[in-house]
């Protein structure tokens, strides 16, 4: 269990990091279009603009005849001629703002291709992942069916010294190699302690790691 839960600890990490490639793909396309959005949206205010100038410019010619003074026709000329101006200007700022969209529209579509294929290469790495991950967690839980109908044949105090050892280090139980090498932490044994496990074929602790230990021998000689 042990193994196969190590092996799967890098399946949800990269998984995370695969989901976040994505998003940020999704991020950048939605950024683009949000450019052309703005350029559109300017584009429109000074093309109302425009319109109103004119609407405007059109009524101050018709009050043109209605002047009776030359000041005052001078006067009205001047705020219609600036007006006009500023509608070219205007105009130009459309026209650019016209090429500038054409461009960005092109920019969108190149990225919203883009990120329709790395989409696809993205979300089939991801599923293979899980599939992967799924498949490793029926092994464990396999595993864990398997052990807790072994552990029934154990002895209860035994049991729950191994437990309480596996939950600070693995393997919790580990054998004993001649002369009398624990395969642990490698430490070697007393001889006395080492012919006694060999004699009784029951379980010590090691005084260096603490695990189980027993004479690797005695299975081997059964």
């Amino acid at each position: 269990m042990a193994a196969l839960k190590k092996n799967a600890e890098a399946y949800p990490r990269e998984i995370g990091d695969l989901e976040k490639q994505l998003a940020a793909a999704r991020a950048a396309v939605d950024a683009e279009r949000t450019k052309h959005d703005e350029l559109d949206k300017q584009r429109s205010t000074l093309e109302q603009t425009i319109a109103e100038d004119k609407d405007k410019v059109r009524k101050w010619e018709a009050r043109l005849t209605e002047q009776r003074s030359t000041r005052e026709y001078s006067a009205l000329a001047r705020e219609i001629d600036i007006a006009k101006k500023q509608q070219t200007t205007m105009a130009e700022e459309v026209v650019e703002l016209g090429k500038q969209i054409t461009l960005q529209r092109e920019l969108v579509r190149q990225k919203e291709a883009d990120f329709q294929l790395r989409t696809k290469d993205l979300v089939d790495r991801v599923e293979v992942l899980k599939g992967r991950l799924a498949e490793v967690e029926a092994q464990v839980k396999t595993v864990e069916g398997t052990r807790t109908a072994a552990s029934k044949g154990v002895d209860g105090d035994l049991l729950r010294r191994y437990d309480s050892i596996r939950r600070k280090r693995l393997p919790a139980l580990v054998p004993v190699i001649s002369p009398g090498t624990c395969t642990g932490c490698r430490m070697n044994l007393r001889p006395q302690m080492y012919n006694t496990l060999v004699a009784s074929k029951s379980v010590d602790a090691c005084p260096s790691c603490s695990r189980m230990i027993y004479a690797a021998e005695v299975l081997d000689s059964n």
